[in-house]
Formats: C-alpha cells, structure tokens, sequence
C-alpha cells in the first residue's frame, strides 16, 4: 500500500533539495495512511502489551534487611529449608499452604487458561503480600524488603512461563516491582553472581538438599506410621516434633571456617572449600546423630499393624502429587479417612531424575560440536577433547548420582531402613521406555508410567492414583499411554485424578469407586494371608498385646512376593513367631474335638 501512495504523492511534490522532497513524501504518506485508516474504520490504536520490567537486583548488602520468601512443597519441607537458608545467614518465610483463595485471587490476577499450580502458587504470593500491607506495611515497604525465590523452566509446558505470570499478577494487583528471584533448572540464578543478594554456593546447595532429604524421609515415615497409630494425632505431634527439631539443628549448622588460619592456609591448595565440605558431609555424623534423636521421638508413637489398609501409591505431576492443601483437594488426608495407606513420592526421585536425564543428554551429545558450518570434519585433537569432555561430566554426574543415594540411605538406616529406598532410575526407564519413550521429557516424563508398572509388579500397592493439574501436557501423555500398560498388566488398578480449584465432590467420588475395589483386593489378601496363619486375628492380637517391640513403629514388617498390604504381611510375621514360641491355636483345639466327636 505504501508503494502505490508513494507513487500517488511524487508528483504532487517539487520541493528543492532531496531532503526536503523526502520528508515531504513521508508527511504526505502519514497523512494518506491516516485518511485511510479513518475511512475503513482501523484506526491504529495504541496497545499496552505486556513486557518484562526492568528488575532490581537482590544484592548482599541488601541481605539483612530483606526477607526472601519461598514456597510450593511441603510445610515440613518448607520448614526444613528455612532452618537451612537461616543457618547461612539469610532472613527468610515461607508462604502458607495455598487454598482456594489464592487460586481465586491468581485467576483475577493471571492469564486465562494457566494450570492450577500457577493460579495457586501465583495467588499465594499475592494473598500473603496483601496480607503484609493489612499488618501495617507499606508497598513500598513490602518491595523494598522482601524477595521471592521460586523455580523456573524452560520446558514444553507453561510451567516455562510461570516466571511472567508471577510478574504479570504482581503488576495487576498492585505490587509492580516486587523483585521474583528465578532459579533455572538449566541456566542458575538469574542475577548477577557477583554482590548476589543470594549465593549459589557449596554451602547453599548442601544445606537445601539436606533438607529436602531429610523432609523426604520423615514425610514418608510419618505416612506409614499414621494409619496405625493407637491414638489419633500422636504421629502428627511426634513428626512436628521432629521437624522442629531438624529445623533447628540446620539453623545452628556450624561450616568450616575459611577465615581462620587453619581455612586460609587450606584454601591455598585448588578445590580445597569443596574437597573440605564434602568430606564433611558424607563423613560427618552431625546430622545422623539429629535423625537417631528423631528415631527416639516416633518410636514412642504405638501402633496396631494388624488393621487392614489397602495401600495408594501417589503419582503424577510433580506440584499436584506433593502439594497437601486444596491444590490437590486434600486428597491424602481424604485418602486416610476412607482407610487407605499413602504411599506418597520424595522429591529425591526427582533430583535423581533429573541427574539420571543429564547423563542422558551427555550420551546424546557425545562426539559433537556446536559449529554454525555445515560438514566440518573434526581434527583427532578435537575429537579427542570432545570424548574427554563426555567422560568428565559422565564420571561427575555418576559420582553426583551415588553421593546423593548413599547420603540418602544414611538417613534411612538411622531409622531401620523404614523409610523406601530411591528407585533405581535406570530400572525405571527400562521398565517404561516400551510404553513411554525415555527421550521425551517434560514434567515427569517417563517417571508415571515406569513408577506404576514398578509399584504393581513388586507388589507394593493395591492402587496407582495419578494426581495432575486440568490439561497438564506431559502427564496427559502419560494418562494415554496408561490404556496400554494397565491392558498389560491385568493387576493394575489405575486412576487418573485432574485437580483444579473446584471439582472436590466429583474428584473424591471417583477416587472412593477405585479405592473400593483396591480395598476388596486388600480384604481377600488379608483374608488368605489370615487362613495360611493357622490362628484366629484374636490370638494373633492377644500374641501382640504380650510383646512390645511388636507394637513399636520401627518394627520392620517382611515384604513377601505376592502381597502388598502391611497388615496382611505383618499378621504372617506374628505368626512365625508364634510357632516359633510353640504356641498352638485354639481354633486347632476346636477343630480336632469336633473330628473326634464325628
């Protein structure tokens, strides 16, 4: 179009001088464009569109009057993490479990058609900062001094684009400029390293996957306690008991001193800080002694192993399978009051997840180089470079998978090895890789479908509930692949749950028609499990009230091939010991004076 007006205008115009006959040209254009614009009804009207603003930076001097905000695991987590970040010097808080309010405040505020995670976790930020200026703060106030720390991705779903709806809700509901620390999975922190508000060092890493470790671990053990318990609430007041207790010892965590003349002589040999820290972690006992004191603290909880409980293995998306508020309808709470066991996931299996696709990625990229030229043949020298740069970030991933694993099991062994071992993440891509290529990643990836399969073929649940938010892409893929795999395996009882912030009757609903079928599955497991004992359940529990070590949580009940229920393999423990103690049962009595009398 502006071809033809130019060409309309030309000769209309003879000005002297070549740059007033162009300026001439382009004032005749605008003014044509507009007319035009006018006649046809589009105008060009100036639009707002959303960018990212320029943000300031969290800086070290800044440290001790700013509070850096966190959230989006659990409260035990949570709690655990504080206690670290604290012991490092950092002032922190971390925000409440979400509720249907801060999803309703995250929808107001956000884009349409987001998933709930972000609407929950966009909407807490939002409900806890208005929540600041209630108290009495200022915005100004609020900006100046408080930081949120959060994870962000680049992946295929729009969890990569949490970071802009963060930024965009902060803006419309009136906190434009509060500062959103993002830490990549790929790329780190996303401010400058040097004067960071924030240190991404040695120190900060250890002390956050120490808690995340120890979270996990006591998380796991309070679920396989509760369901037991004699009386109602003495695991809960025993686990924050507990958590209390890590939170404090990880607070009052002492590091090596680098200051001192034994650290700077120390620090003038290479890579001595990290040779120094790593010794201590996996050869220091500080926090071994912590979960022994942890051990003391359940280990008064009594339990009664005898019940029937049909066990509910928890996957899905990684938010909505560890979240325990209304981001997921409080779905494990619900699950333990239809009389279910939960089998809930550590976040360790992600680390190693993430650990065990970082190898992969290396093996992909294994002999190639990065180069703008097509067909350029490598020298020797540089193919050899290239293998030796595979092998180094291979031989450092490895190391990186066993340390993680070892300081893991440590944990695990303070308490009887109760807690579940880490899956083994090769065994979970061979198992999978069949029904869900181990290549395409995203979310979970493979990890729904090879934990289901694994879970069912060793016999450690009656039920897979796969828990995601409405139209999360990675685990949808999972939900189609599920049609082959539970076809496959005939055992399988499989249900796949899609949260959001209203839905709860009809998401609890579906959730009981499957869970009474994994509890008839349960009873006739218990009730063989029974009749192959010889005794009545009233002698075994005689025989139980009698010995205390039996009515202790860290009893270690057998896991036979075949049956998955806790009380149906403990009532075969009980009754072990009973013949081994020469105990008859009366129901033998009875029955042989009956023969008789015939």
């Amino acid at each position: 179009m502006e071809d033809t007006l130019k060409k309309q205008v030309i000769g209309k115009i003879s000005l002297p001088g070549e740059l007033d006959k162009e300026r001439a040209i382009q004032e005749a254009l605008l003014e044509e464009k507009r007319r035009l614009e006018k006649e046809y009804g589009v105008e060009n009207t100036k639009r707002n569109h959303f960018k990212r603003p320029f943000e300031r930076v969290f800086t070290k001097n800044q440290r001790k009057d700013t509070t850096i905000l966190f959230g989006g695991l659990t409260w035990k987590h949570e709690k655990l993490i504080k206690g670290a970040l604290e012991g490092l010097g950092y002032q922190t808080d971390y925000i409440p479990v979400p509720d249907k309010k801060a999803f309703q405040l995250g929808k107001e505020y956000g884009n349409n058609g987001q998933c709930n995670p972000t609407y929950f976790t966009v909407g807490n930020l939002v409900q806890f900062l208005q929540g600041l200026e209630a108290k009495g703060l200022t915005k100004q106030e609020i900006l100046d001094n408080y930081v949120f720390f959060t994870a962000g991705a680049c992946g295929p779903c729009r969890f990569g684009m949490y970071e802009a709806e963060y930024r965009l809700a902060l803006r419309n509901s009136g906190f434009d400029g509060f500062r959103v620390l993002i830490f990549q999975q790929t790329g780190g922190l996303s401010q400058e390293e040097a004067e960071a508000g924030l240190e991404m060092n040695l120190d900060f890493f250890l002390g956050i996957l120490n808690a995340l470790m120890v979270g996990d671990i006591i998380n796991d053990l309070a679920y396989q306690i509760r369901p037991f318990e004699v009386v109602p609430g003495e695991t809960d007041l025993a686990m924050e008991k507990a958590i209390n207790l890590f939170s404090e010892r990880l607070k009052s965590k002492k590091y090596f001193d680098f200051n001192s003349k034994l650290g700077k002589f120390i620090q003038k040999i290479p890579t001595s800080e990290y040779i120094v820290k790593f010794l201590d972690q996996i050869l220091g006992d500080y926090y071994l002694d912590t979960m022994n004191e942890v051990k003391t603290i359940f280990n008064e909880v009594r339990v009664d192993r005898t019940r029937m409980k049909p066990i509910v293995k928890v996957t899905g998306e990684f938010w909505a399978q560890t979240t325990e508020g209304d981001g997921n309808f409080n779905m494990f709470p619900f699950l333990e009051r239809e009389g279910a066991q939960v089998l809930v996931e550590p976040i360790a299996t992600w680390i190693m997840y993430m650990l065990h696709q970082a190898k992969k990625v290396n093996e992909d990229e294994r002999g190639l180089k990065v180069t703008d030229k097509l067909d350029v043949e490598l020298s020797a020298k540089e193919k050899l470079k290239l293998e030796a740069d595979y092998k180094k970030l291979n031989v450092i991933l490895s190391i990186a998978e066993r340390i993680f694993d070892r300081e893991y099991n440590r944990f695990r062994k303070c308490l009887n090895n109760m807690p579940h071992e880490l899956i083994d993440q090769k065994i979970l891509t061979e198992l999978a890789h069949p029904y869900y290529h181990s290549r395409v990643e995203g979310g979970e990836g493979h990890l729904e479908v090879g934990k289901s399969i694994y879970y069912t073929i060793h016999n450690m649940c009656h039920m897979v509930l796969s828990l995601k938010p409405f139209g999360c892409m990675p685990s949808t893929q999972s939900d189609g692949v599920q049609s082959v795999v539970t076809s496959t395996y005939k055992d399988m009882i499989f249900l796949p749950i899609e949260t959001s912030g209203e839905g709860d009757v009809n998401a609890h609903s579906r959730v009981q028609m499957a869970l009474g079928e994994a509890k008839a599955k349960a009873k006739l497991e218990y009730k063989e499990a029974l009749d192959k004992t010889g005794y009545s359940l009233d002698e075994i529990k005689a025989y139980v009230d009698s010995h205390d070590e039996l009515q202790r949580p860290f009893y270690i009940v057998s896991h036979r091939k075949g049956i998955s229920g806790v009380g149906a393999n403990f009532i075969l423990d009980v009754s072990e010991k009973m013949k081994k103690d020469g105990i008859k049962s009366t129901m033998t009595e009875v029955k042989n004076e009956s023969e008789v009398m015939i």
